[in-house]
């Protein structure tokens, strides 16, 4: 008799699957029989967990944003009260740097983000979670940038998050080829004109 898989583990599988299959070929290339071939499993199986494309691709995003997610519960925001200069400037850019593609596995989940975004422009299915992706890290950025006491911290949430936006599309396309190196400079400009921090020395 063969071992029985557990529904959860099965549907995790079949997300890492999609997840793989999203950054080597885009939403396009994509499939739910090509999902079945990569995971291991039969067509059945993976219509069992997922209807359709759409909910597959909606997983796979949501997967990237849980792992995202993750990363700056290790920043919480609370420790960034009463700092000042240099180390104030320091903790922000350590908690924006947790959403941005900076290695392997931040360039992996910001493609499938960056992919299912993309598709929200033309296919309404995606818009809804696009919307709730884009507002979850504006409240984080705003709460931060409250404990940080900047001025306007909603505009300022709203300007960061901005900036995320296009240094992730430039990092990973040949729009802006920008280098680790260049993305983190650029943030930190971004960040010390943002809390009013002068260049040191």
């Amino acid at each position: 008799m063969p071992a029985r898989i557990d529904p959860a583990q099965r549907r995790g599988q079949i997300v890492e699957a999609a997840f793989r299959l999203v950054i080597a070929e885009g939403i396009t290339g994509m499939s739910l029989r090509k999902v079945a071939e990569e995971s291991g499993l039969n067509i059945g199986s993976v219509r069992h967990c997922f209807d359709s494309h759409h909910a597959l691709l909606t997983a796979a995003a949501e997967e990237a944003g849980n792992r995202m997610g993750r990363r700056l519960a290790g920043h919480p925001v609370e420790r960034l009260r009463g700092l000042r200069g240099e180390v104030a400037l320091d903790a922000l850019q350590a908690l924006v740097e947790t959403v941005l593609p900076l290695d392997e596995a931040r360039r992996e989940e910001a493609a499938v983000v960056v992919e299912l975004i993309a598709a929200s422009r033309t296919m309404p299915v995606f818009r809804p979670i696009a919307a709730r992706m884009g507002a979850d890290l504006t409240a984080v950025l705003r709460e931060a940038l409250t404990a940080l006491e900047v001025p306007e911290a909603e505009l300022a949430a709203a300007q960061v998050s901005a900036v995320v936006g296009g240094l992730t599309f430039d990092a990973l396309t040949p729009h802006g080829a920008l280098s680790v190196e260049q993305l983190r400079t650029i943030l930190r400009a971004h960040l010390r004109g943002l809390l009013g921090v002068s260049e040191p020395g």
